[in-house]
């Protein structure tokens, strides 16, 4: 008993109230789907697929309960359908430790390219604009491929990484069914503009010339998105302290703000000034510096 109490105080409940919040929010708008016009859907289910992605986030970092299997089976579940949470977990914390975070020989998370080719595609991704409309369709793309790519080398190893996640991906169908909603619908109303939101979090929070922790940026004044992505705009302070919980990082931040801007790290005062600052213009040349010589 007292082992029980011990654990329950463990518990970060601030991000099981998220947990909660996400998945009976998205049951609810699955199953009334039809009541809901279509802007209003898409605004609720984009926030709803973003938001279960920041908690994903939560969860690769140890919350809410530092479990490993527990916190697995909260961020597992496949609402987004095209994203493995085993490979995203792989993935994730190997950019955390990548040896030079930014260089895509290293970080699996980099926007950046080692050469020009694919320069079109990179291209429609270098604005925000361009990211947000194109980039899900193009991420996602290449993302399939190369997993693709993968089967054939290693058929075993993306059959383990595959094989929980599709029978989640069937659960998800099947209830979508079940509520009469079909995947055409629920591709535009909640897959892609869920993961068009989170693709406007990562556009500026890294640079490969910053000396910042993690090479980070930092959106000071989130806002309502700032609860959308848990704090992860804070994006210094997350690199210097994965393990801290979001609710926290915004004290963090504060107690450190100083020594973020003298190690370099760029503050953007919100989202707003991102997108007035990006919105038709490139945040930076998308091969990475220490290519361009090579490529010029």
């Amino acid at each position: 008993m007292r082992d029980f109490v011990a654990r329950m105080t463990v518990i970060e409940w601030p991000t099981l109230t998220v947990a909660i919040l996400i998945y009976t929010g998205w049951i609810a708008l699955t199953a009334f789907h039809a009541q809901v016009p279509l802007p209003v859907l898409v605004v609720l289910g984009g926030w709803l697929i973003a938001w279960q992605g920041s908690l994903q986030h939560e969860t690769i970092h140890g919350h809410p309960t530092a479990i490993g299997w527990i916190d697995g089976a909260i961020g597992f579940a496949p609402l987004s359908l095209w994203l493995p949470y085993r490979l995203y977990r792989r993935s994730h914390l190997a950019h955390h430790g990548a040896k030079v975070i930014t260089d895509p020989r290293h970080d699996p998370e980099s926007r950046y390219r080692l050469s020009r080719h694919g320069a079109l595609a990179a291209s429609l991704q270098s604005t925000l604009v361009g990211q947000v409309i194109f980039g899900p369709a193009l991420s996602i793309g290449r993302f399939l491929i190369g997993e693709a790519r993968r089967a054939v080398r290693s058929p075993a190893a993306v059959a383990q990484d595959w094989t929980p996640h599709l029978i989640g991906v069937a659960a998800v169908l099947w209830w979508l069914d079940h509520v009469g909603m079909n995947l055409a619908t629920y591709l535009i109303a909640f897959v892609y503009p869920g993961t068009a939101l989170t693709m406007l979090r990562s556009y500026a929070e890294h640079r490969a010339d910053l000396a910042s922790p993690g090479r980070a940026a930092i959106v000071e004044r989130g806002g309502l998105l700032a609860v959308l992505f848990l704090n992860n705009n804070l994006h210094a302070a997350h690199h210097e302290r994965p393990r801290l919980a979001w609710y926290r990082l915004p004290s963090y931040h504060n107690s450190h703000r100083e020594r973020f801007v003298e190690q370099g790290a760029p503050i953007y005062r919100g989202y707003g000034e991102i997108i007035r600052r990006f919105a038709f213009r490139s945040h930076d040349d998308m091969l990475h510096p220490d290519h361009r010589a090579q490529s010029a």
